[in-house]
């Protein structure tokens, strides 16, 4: 075709040709690029500190112990570790005769450490995920005390600071450690009561209004107290410890003639189970309590049910 003959140019196709394309094939060669990803964890050690930022001080304890008590039991560095070791080491501790319950909170936490190595690129697979955990029977019900126990333990008590201990688990169904937490900040007053902010589990804070009886109880414990001072103090004027706690609600529970084992946190339940009992909104409890669910205040319902069917029953 000459230089400005273009009368055919509408037959033919137009070509775009790329430096570096190959003619026969008219594939154009990309360059690739390598994203290389730093390594997260430096050990099996590490990443179980990484595992562990930001959890309650009780759940670093319980699940450091849990993962100690898994490695020492297989010997084996995480990344050789096999499905077939995790499952001998739940029948092992089956076998061991700690609680159900032990058992599925144990492994639960080395199924929780196992895909987090793996979203972290530390482990190549996820081996836990198929392990299958056995099924739990709900025990809640037995450990809702009955409303005369919890007032009999809080009357027996002698200590005014171990009455006001029991009397704000209660009626605040704070967790242990929230309560071992508070300073005098955060307590403020409300009309003739008050009112106490707790900063819980999952980072939530919230804030429960006291009956004026608990808080002018409170109010005795303070004295001239700075407001960073901690609310219930130890002998040595700092937090009270969540073991010291613990013995207080036991003792006090024996003292009232119960003959369970009762921990601090039946004295939560008991503040759901009496108030959702007395007519108290579910939302409301939710609220107190600070639960991320309706569904788990909803427990407390289907532990101590007001009906059933069977009383429609022609019999008795």
């Amino acid at each position: 075709m000459l230089l400005g003959d273009w009368s055919n140019l509408h037959t033919r196709n137009p070509i775009i040709m790329y430096p570096l394309q190959n003619p026969e094939t008219g594939l154009v060669p990309v360059a690739t690029t390598a994203l290389v990803i730093p390594a997260q964890a430096e050990s099996d050690q590490h990443l179980i500190e990484l595992w562990l930022h930001g959890r309650s001080r009780h759940t670093q304890r319980a699940y450091r112990k849990d993962a100690g008590r898994f490695l020492g039991a297989v010997e084996k560095p995480l990344h050789r570790i096999t499905l077939g070791d995790i499952q001998q080491y739940a029948g092992q501790l089956a076998e061991s005769g700690l609680k159900p319950s032990s058992v599925y909170r144990s492994m639960s936490a080395i199924k929780s450490l196992f895909a987090f190595g793996h979203r972290l690129g530390y482990l190549p697979f996820d081996i836990a995920r198929p392990l299958r955990l056995p099924a739990l029977r709900d025990g809640l019900a037995d450990r809702i005390l009955e409303e005369t126990d919890v007032l009999k333990m809080i009357a027996l008590e002698g200590m005014p600071r171990n009455k006001a201990i029991l009397l704000t688990l209660y009626t605040g169904g704070f967790r242990v450690a929230e309560l071992c937490s508070l300073k005098w900040s955060d307590l403020q007053n409300r009309d003739k009561a008050g009112q106490i902010t707790v900063f819980g589990k999952r980072s939530k804070t919230r804030t429960v209004l006291m009956p004026s009886s608990v808080w002018n109880g409170l109010q005795l414990l303070r004295g001239d107290a700075s407001d960073n001072a901690p609310v219930f103090r130890s002998r040595k004027g700092g937090h009270l410890d969540e073991s010291q706690v613990w013995r207080i609600v036991s003792k006090a529970s024996k003292r009232a003639g119960i003959e369970k084992e009762v921990s601090c946190h039946w004295l939560r339940h008991a503040h759901a189970s009496h108030a959702l009992d007395r007519g108290a909104p579910i939302h409301l409890v939710q609220q107190t309590l600070g639960h991320s669910s309706i569904a788990s205040t909803g427990r407390y319902l289907h532990a101590r049910p007001t009906d059933s069917s069977a009383n429609y029953l022609p019999v008795g």
